[in-house]
C-alpha cells in the first residue's frame, strides 16, 4: 500500500513540475522587446518600463470557442489581444448578447481596472488568439508616469466607444436586411479587409449580435446570395456587389 501511495505522490509531482516548466517557458516566451504586436501606446514605453512591463505580463494563447474570461469574475490584470478575434458577451435574464466582435491589437478589462473590481462581460475566442495578461496595478503605473501611453490607451478606448455607440444606434433603427449589410461591411473594412472572408460568427451568434433569429440571418444571407450581392458557401462569403449592400446598410 505504501508504494502505491509512493508511486502517487511520484507522479503527482512529476505532474507539478512539468506545469512549472512550462509556465516559465510561457513566461520566457513573451518579450515585449521587438514584439511585432506591440500596441501603438507601448511604443512610447520607455527601455527600463518595457523591462517592468515583461516581468509583469504573461502571454497565453488560447484556442477557438476558449473562454478568456468571465463576467462578474474579479479582474487582477489588463488584457492585450496580442492576435485574433474575440467576442465579447453577456448573460441577460433570458438570453446571451454578442456586445462587440474584437480584433487585435487591442485592449480589454481596462473599465474593470478603474471602474468596476469585476468584469462586466465575458470574452471567448472567435479564432485561436493569443493574449497578454498584464498586472493591472503595474498598468496603472505606466498610466500615471508616461503621459504618451496615457494619451494612446485614452485615445483607444475612446475609438472603441464611439464604434459601440455606432453600432448600438445603428441596429435601433435598421431592419434585418440592413443590420446584415452593415454587419458584411463592418467584417470586411474593420475585421478582415478583404472581400473574401469566413463569418467568424455561427448563424446562431450572428443572430444574437444583430437582435435577431438564426432563422431571419440565413433567410437574408440566401437572398443576398440570390441576388448575386454575396457569393456564400456555408461560412464563407465574397462581397460581389459592395454599392448595392452599401446601399441597403445605409437604408435598412
Amino acid at each position: 500500500m505504501k508504494n502505491i501511495y509512493k508511486k502517487y505522490d511520484i507522479y503527482h509531482k512529476k505532474i507539478l513540475y512539468l506545469k512549472i516548466f512550462l509556465y516559465k517557458k510561457m513566461l520566457e516566451k513573451n518579450k515585449c522587446f521587438g514584439c511585432e504586436f506591440q500596441s501603438s501606446a507601448t511604443k512610447f514605453l520607455k527601455t527600463e518600463e518595457l523591462e517592468k512591463l515583461e516581468k509583469c505580463s504573461v502571454g497565453i494563447s488560447f484556442k477557438k470557442n476558449d473562454i478568456i474570461f468571465k463576467e462578474n469574475i474579479f479582474s487582477s490584470n489588463v488584457i492585450y489581444l496580442k492576435k485574433g478575434i474575440i467576442k465579447l458577451h453577456k448573460k441577460t435574464s433570458s438570453k446571451e448578447k454578442i456586445i462587440k466582435i474584437v480584433k487585435s491589437p487591442n485592449y480589454l478589462g481596462i473599465p474593470a481596472t478603474f471602474n468596476e473590481k469585476f468584469h462586466y462581460y465575458s470574452a471567448t475566442a472567435l479564432s485561436d488568439t493569443i493574449v497578454c495578461f498584464i498586472q493591472k496595478e503595474k498598468f496603472k503605473d505606466f498610466i500615471y508616469s508616461n503621459a504618451d501611453f496615457a494619451y494612446k490607451i485614452i485615445k483607444c478606448l475612446c475609438e472603441n466607444e464611439i464604434i459601440l455607440l455606432e453600432q448600438c444606434f445603428n441596429k435601433s433603427k435598421k431592419n434585418v436586411r440592413g443590420r446584415i449589410a452593415e454587419t458584411l461591411l463592418f467584417f470586411y473594412n474593420k475585421i478582415f479587409h478583404k472581400k473574401k472572408f469566413i463569418i467568424p460568427l455561427t448563424r446562431d451568434e450572428f443572430g444574437k449580435y444583430i437582435d435577431t433569429s438564426r432563422e431571419s440571418v440565413s433567410r437574408v444571407l440566401t437572398e443576398f446570395n440570390n441576388d448575386k450581392i454575396i457569393n456564400l458557401t456555408a461560412k464563407n462569403v465574397e462581397i460581389l456587389n459592395e454599392k448595392l449592400l452599401e446601399i441597403i446598410s445605409e437604408n435598412g
